[in-house]
């Protein structure tokens, strides 16, 4: 099994995009309709929030909104954040949600009873607010919107890692969503080995977005793959 670091993961979709002409945008595509097709699989129903941020954590959720609107899913799409803040592989996908109609409510600084009002009322939420390259604690008002979504008793389901978690280590930067499921990106990450990350990962599915396991290995970026016993692999492969 291969386990990523946050710099291999960075630097694998830096060689997709670069060696093998993989738009970042083909990249974020397939991560978010693999996702909204888990949501899917899962019986997701009911209203879903979609919790937002600029990076391209925060392009995959548009993604997943999509996807879910169009399967006539209510969806309600939070970006913690300004527009002009975000990526531009994450703007791209903001403005087809503009074009669609589909609103999106510009937050950057909420109010967090509010928020935990609305978060309350949902089935489910989707947390896209950070990637696996955040490093340092997490700060408000990013600790309070997690502590919001812990609080809720919708189920959770992370993109690529569960928001505030370290890639490398499996700790909480200060706070983490304790997410229900997890859909992770080309292959699981190295903090996932780690039992206490796993309280927050939840149930694990590796996603595959297009990167053959091939090319990673023939990259060098990978010096050989782990065998992490019949346990673990059994969740990272979403048995």
């Amino acid at each position: 099994m291969i386990l990523l670091t946050r710099e291999q993961a960075k630097k694998i979709d830096q060689l997709a995009i670069e060696q093998l002409g993989i738009p970042g945008a083909v990249l974020m595509e397939n991560a978010g309709r693999a996702t909204a097709e888990l949501l899917l699989q899962l019986g997701c129903a009911g209203s879903v929030i979609i919790c937002c941020g600029k990076g391209n954590n925060g392009g995959d959720g548009f993604v997943i909104a999509r996807y879910l609107e169009s399967h006539l899913i209510p969806v309600e799409i939070l970006l913690f954040a300004q527009p002009e803040e975000l990526s531009p592989t994450a703007k791209l996908n903001y403005d087809i949600l503009q074009r669609l109609g589909l609103p999106v409510q510009i937050c950057p600084q909420p109010d967090i009873a509010e928020l935990k009002l609305k978060l309350k009322k949902a089935k489910w939420i989707v947390d896209a607010l950070f990637g696996t390259g955040l490093e340092g604690e997490v700060r408000a008002p990013f600790a309070e919107i997690i502590q919001a979504i812990n609080s809720s008793s919708a189920k959770t389901i992370a993109v690529d890692i569960p928001s505030g978690l370290d890639c490398d280590t499996g700790t909480p930067l200060g706070c983490a969503v304790m997410a229900q499921y997890t859909t992770t990106f080309v292959a699981s990450k190295k903090g996932f080995t780690n039992p206490e990350g796993m309280l927050y990962v939840g149930n694990l599915r590796v996603i595959d977005i297009g990167i053959p396991h091939r090319f990673i290995l023939q990259s060098g970026i990978v010096e050989k793959t782990i065998n992490m016993g019949d346990d673990l692999l059994d969740v990272a492969a979403g048995l």
